[in-house]
């Protein structure tokens, strides 16, 4: 899971190395047209082609199988480069210098994917024999302005309750007991701070990003029409109902001690170890908490003792959060060689590789037609049957993905109440907004 988003200099910058990089001749509209494109021979031989593809250093091994796969099928070389942290900063940087790859891991929200300016610089794939192989959810990231500008390799992460399973029945609690809202949750809280000696919650302001999705899932109420407000300047994370979720979070879970007493300098790490030993009841957090527990212990051990469930503001509903290695896009590079080239690895990726790619992945599939490899823990399974349902988090709404940590940070330590960390998650996306030139800003 990529966990960061830019600081907003960060992403302004950004926005005008990207546009720069768009005067770069090879950049036309090579390889665009989609209804004059003949289908994709998944194994065509291709020797003597050369591909590079850019990953972030923390997944630089992710592509490995498919790539091993797709070189021996058809005599074509992908060459791997990670790009140093911070990725998605350097990335438009290298775009500028007139540096491109043929393909590349990027998130594909609507928050990050600009900022390769993908109308300019990437290749569509709408025609793509597998974009109607994606489920609902997957389908729906990767583009803009109605265009696909990735291709989606993996599932976006779930943002969801992981809970100690002794803590819950020391608490006297069970299945029939998970909260159908954020104020359910909020009491399941108490009765476990309350029956036990663990704390209900885990909250790591040492690291501050996972700050943000106790405040995310009260968000979830928000129709279509507020967050299409919202991007066009129209509506503001000043509004009470953003405002309320913050004070909410603060006075009804951080003052009312539902978190651990170090909860200004937890730590990412503490939160799996905590909830591990039973020294925490439950945690708020995406699917990289569960890769870390998967790092540690077998499934049949994660299975004897955690356990996950989906909360919504209102509903028993998970939230989904696109993450980089979720997507992958391909270049326009001028070379027409290497565009169907690339397009070819892609259409072999998720065509006669993608199963053999999630067993060794171990990870969930994006294709309802090809099954989840077995041996995944129940957390897993559990969140595979609550994505069809899941609302995306505001960076999968929002055109611009503030530092809504940084600033819930600020107000934990009492640099910023709840109204000054709204506007400053405002003033933020009102500046990064205006940069990239979105109407209404």
């Amino acid at each position: 899971m990529n966990r960061r988003v830019l600081p907003a200099l960060a992403l302004i910058c950004a926005a005008g190395l990207a546009a720069t990089a768009c005067s770069d001749p090879t950049a036309g509209d090579s390889g665009s047209d989609d209804a004059e494109r003949t289908a994709v021979n998944p194994t065509a031989r291709l020797d003597g082609v050369k591909l590079t593809m850019w990953t972030a250093q923390n997944t630089v091994n992710a592509p490995k199988q498919v790539i091993d796969a797709f070189e021996k099928a058809t005599g074509a070389e992908v060459d791997t480069q990670a790009i140093p942290d911070l990725y998605e900063q350097n990335v438009p940087t290298k775009l500028a210098s007139g540096d491109r790859p043929d393909l590349m891991f990027w998130q594909p929200s609507i928050s990050t994917l600009p900022f390769v300016q993908p109308q300019q610089n990437l290749l569509t794939l709408d025609g793509e024999p597998w974009v109607s192989k994606l489920g609902d959810t997957e389908r729906s990231l990767g583009v803009i302005d109605g265009k696909r500008y990735a291709a989606i390799v993996t599932s976006p992460a779930m943002l969801g309750v992981y809970y100690n399973k002794d803590v819950f029945k020391q608490a006297g609690l069970g299945e029939k007991d998970f909260p159908t809202s954020y104020d359910e949750l909020l009491a399941l809280g108490r009765k476990v701070a309350g029956k036990t000696d663990a704390a209900a919650f885990y909250e790591a302001g040492g690291d501050k990003w996972p700050l943000q999705w106790q405040m995310q899932i009260q968000l979830t109420d928000l129709d279509q029409q507020w967050w299409a407000d919202l991007n066009a300047g129209r509506k503001k994370w000043t509004d009470p109902v953003v405002v309320g979720a913050i004070k909410k979070y603060k006075e009804k879970l951080l003052d009312a001690g539902l978190a651990q007493k170090n909860y200004r300098t937890g730590t990412f790490t503490g939160q799996a170890d905590a909830l591990w030993k039973g020294d925490a009841g439950m945690v708020l957090n995406v699917t990289s908490f569960q890769s870390q527990l998967q790092a540690k212990f077998s499934t049949a051990e994660i299975d004897k003792r955690i356990g996950w469930f989906p909360v919504a503001n209102s509903s028993a509903t998970g939230l989904y959060s696109p993450d980089q290695t979720n997507g992958v896009v391909a270049f326009k590079t001028g070379d027409e060689k290497r565009q169907n080239a690339a397009r070819q690895f892609l259409a072999f990726w998720l065509g006669p590789d993608y199963p053999d790619y999630i067993k060794a992945m171990k990870i969930p599939s994006v294709q309802p037609s090809v099954p989840t490899p077995d041996g995944l823990p129940e957390t897993s399974k559990a969140q595979v049957a609550a994505l069809p349902k899941a609302i995306g988090v505001f960076q999968a709404k929002a055109i611009v993905a503030p530092d809504t940590h940084l600033y819930l940070a600020d107000m934990i330590f009492g640099k910023k109440s709840p109204q000054q960390v709204a506007q400053a998650i405002q003033d933020q996306f009102a500046q990064v907004a205006k940069a990239q030139g979105a109407p209404g800003f």
